[in-house]
């Protein structure tokens, strides 16, 4: 009699007459998901194995194959699960799809894990699945959709804090995670990278500063201010991560910049003396401190914190633009 739904195979076959097709389990293992991901599919959507003969486990054939990779697609695109399998469902599927490759049996397993993002849209969450896959070209793909269509600001605080959120939150919980973190952090960086260093028209009198504090190695959210100043057409010179105090002193000096902007994530690394210790320039400039490293601190006068990614662009254009 045939095999149950869910009965579980322990791996491919052999693509032949006989026993076309890989079975649930290397399916899963080909696509990134859980076995019992493909069965709900199946259940619920109709998007399953199309090989039903009997007396032997269901395979999915290469057709099969492509229409999954259509429905996982739009998943990570943040489609619904119903609306993605109608679409794969719909879409024609190439003449000749993928053959089916022998997966590392021992290879790892993302599929039924999920981050926690409630509250959030669909970009987050499909984001969140990309990522999971470790997908970095879904990932870039969806960032910078998300950046076209909505920009640097809406894309990190909608989008990027939330992932990034979840995935320390997973990390905190099952010391899991690192290697989506790196690999979410290396996308944001290429995609906003990429932004800051685009060729166009930029007001270039007096740029604005940014830098991480001494010591400090994270430095990602200053890429994202980088990047929303640049699309504002505000100048802006990004010094990037761990700047040594005394670089910092000899950029303010060589260009006299509008304001200057340090970035601390922990209170280790925030220490106003950097900023007291600035070099004065006529005309003179503004400085403030963005990150939650400076939380409580003492700062000097005509210092100002920053504490939002969109606060920060709004206050630094108006002061520079003053």
């Amino acid at each position: 009699m045939p095999a149950p739904d869910g009965a579980v195979d322990d791996g491919p076959v052999a693509h032949t007459a006989d026993a076309p097709g890989l079975t649930v389990a290397a399916t899963a293992r080909r696509l990134g998901v859980a076995p019992g991901t493909l069965r709900t599919w199946d259940r619920r959507y109709g998007i399953g194995p199309s090989d039903h003969a009997p007396g032997r486990h269901r395979r999915y054939s290469p057709a099969d194959l492509a229409r999954l990779e259509l429905m996982k697609r739009a998943l990570v695109r943040g489609v619904s699960p119903a609306e993605a399998a109608r679409y794969a469902l719909s879409a024609p599927v190439p003449d000749r799809a993928p053959a089916p490759v022998e997966p590392d049996r021992e290879g790892p397993r993302v599929g039924g894990r999920v981050l926690r993002l409630r509250g959030t849209d669909g970009r987050a969450r499909g984001l969140g699945r990309a990522a999971l896959a470790l997908d970095s070209a879904a990932v870039s793909d969806l960032l910078t959709e998300s950046v076209r269509r909505d920009g640097v600001e809406s894309t990190w605080d909608d989008v990027v804090r939330p992932v990034l959120g979840a995935v320390g939150s997973r990390w905190a919980e099952t010391a899991t995670g690192v290697e989506v973190e790196h690999l979410v952090t290396a996308c944001v960086s290429a995609v906003f990278g990429a932004l800051v260093g685009e060729a166009g028209s930029v007001r270039e009198a007096r740029p604005v500063l940014l830098a991480a504090a001494p010591g400090e190695q994270h430095a990602l959210p200053m890429l994202a201010l980088a990047a929303a100043l640049r699309a504002r057409g505000v100048a802006h010179r990004y010094l990037g991560a761990d700047l040594p105090a005394d670089a910092l002193v000899a950029a303010a000096r060589r260009t006299a910049p509008a304001a200057v902007v340090l970035w601390s994530l922990m209170p280790q690394t925030a220490d106003a003396r950097l900023l007291s210790g600035m070099p004065r320039t006529r005309p003179r400039y503004r400085t403030f401190a963005a990150g939650p490293g400076w939380d409580g601190a003492v700062l000097p006068q005509r210092t100002a914190r920053l504490t939002s990614l969109r606060g920060a662009v709004a206050t630094i254009t108006e002061a520079v633009r003053v």
